[in-house]
């Protein structure tokens, strides 16, 4: 559009100095160069009224112009002002505000969303939810993560409640199949180490049994008995050795809920546990797995997440839109949230605008400013050479007719 303006301007110049040099007899010579006259004038006219709005035309130090260079601190505080005065105070807010059901609105969109606009609505959360995870730096929420949890489980005593957990194990019945559990493990275990315990037991006899071989039955006794004694107390449930297992159990729940000394033991080995740098590391590569799952969920639009999200949305929504009531008060809780804010941060946000525009030089100003309205100021100078010249043809017909 400056080209085009310059281009008029110039084309405008040169047709007066042809029309003047060839100037002849006729009429119509007279108002052909009064209109590029006129036009050529009216075009440096605007053409200076605009230049002077951003910098000084051709360099010279004429006063009053580069105005927008020159008083960019002012612009900035009225900007500021005009964004106050309309924008950030509580009682435009508010008044703006009402009528505006914005929860009605955003329920429908919620739970009656179009395919593309459920599909906007998954990849959008999914992805807002991604880059935040991405832009946190992932070791410092990690042992903000750790330092919190350890925090919370450091107040927490838990042997009381590991003894309360345990002792409705045992009332409900819970602890039996841990116990024969525990037994099909030894079991296991005894059978898979059983030519161990034959060399135990062999290392142990005297020369005398090994010369005769009585270790070898000694061996086989033993491990005859244990085979036995695991067995009874799987189908027994009454087996002594079983009782006696169960008793431990519900002496332990007792001391864990009631004893000191206890009590003290485990708090003292949680601290340990928790001061143990293996479990930094531990819950370091936890955090690590867990965060690239989460991203790697929320950049899926057709993964499980993002289809837990949107169900979750659709069916808010529905709750939402259902409910007049609900509505108000989210409308009330909007409006006060909104205006409470504004009244807060209102002179922060103005002073940030202010304080942002003081800071850019001139020329950023200058091309910002220009590049917003640069468009409309080329067609004033068009407009400038046209009406000019439609001025010099009425001043010239004036002139003839006089």
């Amino acid at each position: 559009m400056r080209l085009i303006a310059t281009g008029l301007l110039v084309t405008m110049a040169l047709a007066f100095v042809l029309l003047r040099r060839f100037e002849g007899p006729h009429p119509g010579w007279g108002f052909a160069i009064a209109f590029t006259e006129a036009a050529m004038v009216g075009g440096l006219a605007d053409w200076f009224a605009v230049t002077a709005l951003f910098r000084r035309p051709l360099g010279l130090p004429i006063p009053h112009t580069a105005i927008i260079p020159e008083n960019k601190d002012r612009i900035a505080d009225t900007m500021a002002a005009f964004l106050r005065d309309n924008f950030l105070t509580p009682q435009v807010v508010a008044r703006r505000l009402i009528g505006f059901n914005l929860a009605g609105s955003l329920a429908g969109f919620l739970a009656e969303p179009n395919r593309e606009g459920e599909a906007r609505l998954r990849e959008g959360a999914g992805s807002l939810f991604a880059d935040v995870l991405e832009s946190l730096d992932p070791e410092r929420i990690g042992n903000q993560v750790r330092a919190g949890l350890a925090q919370q489980l450091e107040k927490l005593e838990i042997a009381p409640l590991l003894g309360q957990m345990l002792s409705a194990a045992i009332a409900d019945r819970r602890h039996l199949p841990l116990i024969e559990g525990a037994v099909r493990w030894a079991g296991n275990a005894l059978e898979a180490n059983e030519e161990l315990v034959r060399t135990m037991i062999r290392e142990r006899a005297n020369a005398l049994l090994r010369w005769t071989g009585i270790d070898e039955r000694i061996a086989n006794s033993v491990l005859d008995g244990l085979y036995k004694l695991l067995a009874e107390m799987i189908v027994m449930p009454d087996h002594p050795l079983r009782l006696k297992v169960e008793t431990m159990l519900e002496e332990l729940a007792w001391n864990l809920v009631h004893d000191p000394e206890t009590r003290e033991r485990i708090e003292k080995a949680k601290r340990e546990m928790l001061a143990n740098p293996a479990i930094g590391q531990w819950w370091d590569g936890v955090w690590q797995r867990i965060r690239l799952a989460l991203i790697e969920a929320a950049r899926n639009p057709d993964a499980e997440l993002g289809g837990r999200f949107t169900a979750m949305m659709m069916e808010l929504g529905a709750a939402v839109r259902g409910d007049a009531r609900l509505q108000v008060q989210i409308n009330r809780f909007a409006r006060r949230t909104l205006v409470g804010a504004v009244s807060r941060y209102g002179d922060e946000i103005v002073r940030l605008v202010s304080e942002t525009v003081k800071r850019w030089d001139a020329r950023t100003v200058t091309d910002r400013i220009e590049g917003a309205v640069g468009r409309d100021l080329q067609f004033i100078r068009i407009n400038g050479t046209l009406v000019g010249g439609l001025v010099g043809l009425a001043i010239h017909a004036v002139e003839r007719l006089l």
